[in-house]
């Protein structure tokens, strides 16, 4: 590779995004998704995949019009990234192989109850409680089942969207939990930085939502449980809000250098001028209440992206509707931003598409960038009742026109995960 003739103030490639793709509960496609997000559209509804009652929350921004072979989260994620990336790809103009390497947030992944209750129902029968294991080793080897097999494969939809777009080299399939999304394009966004490559697929998807996961996190306290209206559960920032909504859905960006990206005429949607990421030790789930960690990782991004706070024009927030989370993430932007953080709109997509995990990041990435491109800062839905010890302008209940030239991106996520994104329309 020749040097580039696109320098960031490190003396780096400049890394451009030329090609996006994303599908959440408000529909397929960037054309829907920004209609519906912009308009302050709720995607919030009841959940008709698997029966409820009996569960204290019974909603979700479930993605339900994607056809799949198989029910289960491999396949319903797989094919949400499959459907992105083909967005993203005729987005950028590129056809043929990628040629470049792929790297995918996906979700963890289980089988689902009902093929684990179908294995056991073929299986033999046990001398002793302990050789469950065996058993369904046994009747695997006697009956072998591809699907059910790929469903416990965590690498699986990695290497098929690999086989599909012929990316280069083995496809990195990563998991930090809510920031996923962004330690996928952060990966790649490294990748170009270091001249390994000239573009980069960042892909992150999540179709994992099941009885199973909306028990676990209603065990944790995390999930709201104002069911009705759906649409009203989500509300960040406001006083009397009481848990996330939990979601699916996928995002694809097509990274690529700026020299890459002039030399072959393609249209540059933004810049990815800085990423930034923080461990946080403090408890396997909650962040920690100081913000420490959260506030060294907006540092960490904007001294990548080489702007101080003044830079930026508006914040797409983490904003989970947690009690605990909001608050501090509003104390970290705080001790960041100080007394500008008031002249600073502060919105959060999850206000109407709910909490999209491990595709969260890479999903807000888009949002974020088409709020720069389309001079329209989305709204915080359901903001009726502030929270006043919150103080921020979060765009209350409407869309606000307002040209912003660089945006950061905040995912805190379970387990100490803390990753941030600075994106401009131009580079410096």
């Amino acid at each position: 590779m020749t040097a580039s003739a696109y320098k960031d103030h490190l003396g780096r490639p400049i890394v451009a995004v030329t090609g996006m793709g994303i599908i959440t509960s408000l529909g397929q496609g960037l054309k829907d998704n920004w209609a519906a997000l912009s308009s302050g559209t709720s995607g919030i509804h009841a959940i008709n995949r698997f029966p409820t009652e009996g569960l204290s929350t019974r909603i979700a921004g479930t993605v339900d019009f994607i056809e799949i072979p198989v029910p289960n989260a491999v396949e319903r994620s797989y094919a949400f990234a499959r459907e992105t990336t083909i967005e993203a790809l005729a987005d950028a103009g590129l056809s043929g192989d990628f040629n470049g390497p792929l790297f995918l947030a996906a979700p963890p992944i289980e089988p689902e109850w009902s093929a684990r209750f179908e294995l056991a129902d073929r299986s033999p029968a046990a001398d002793h409680p302990g050789d469950a294991y065996e058993r369904f080793l046994t009747a695997l080897r006697q009956r072998p089942d591809p699907a059910f097999h790929e469903a416990a494969l965590f690498g699986a939809i990695s290497e098929r969207l690999a086989d599909r777009f012929g990316t280069r080299g083995l496809p990195v399939t990563l998991s930090t939990a809510c920031a996923s999304g962004v330690t996928a394009i952060q990966l790649g966004i490294e990748a170009i930085r270091q001249g390994r490559t000239d573009r980069a697929l960042t892909v992150a998807t999540d179709g994992s939502l099941s009885a199973e996961a909306l028990i676990r996190f209603s065990l944790l306290s995390a999930l709201s449980t104002q069911n009705d209206p759906p649409t009203k559960a989500s509300k960040p920032f406001s006083k009397d809000r009481d848990g996330f909504v939990i979601a699916e859905g996928a995002a694809t960006l097509v990274l690529e250098s700026l020299e890459s990206a002039v030399a072959r005429g393609a249209k540059v949607l933004g810049i990815m001028k800085g990423a930034g990421d923080k461990a946080d030790s403090f408890h396997r789930t909650r962040s920690s209440p100081d913000g420490g960690p959260a506030i060294a990782t907006i540092r960490a991004a904007l001294a990548d992206a080489g702007i101080d706070e003044s830079g930026i024009g508006y914040i797409n927030a983490h904003g989970t509707s947690t009690p605990e989370n909001d608050k501090m993430e509003y104390g970290s932007m705080s001790a960041v931003f100080g007394e500008k953080l008031v002249g600073i709109p502060v919105s959060s997509n999850k206000s109407m598409i709910g909490h999209t995990l491990t595709a969260a990041g890479a999903v807000e990435a888009v949002f974020s960038l088409q709020t720069m491109l389309t001079g329209t800062l989305p709204p915080t839905i359901n903001y009726n009742n502030p929270d006043p010890s919150i103080v921020l302008d979060v765009v209350p209940n409407k869309k606000r026109e307002a040209q912003v030239s660089a945006v950061l991106s905040n995912s805190f996520g379970f387990g100490g995960q803390n990753a941030s994104l600075v994106m401009a329309l131009e580079p410096a």
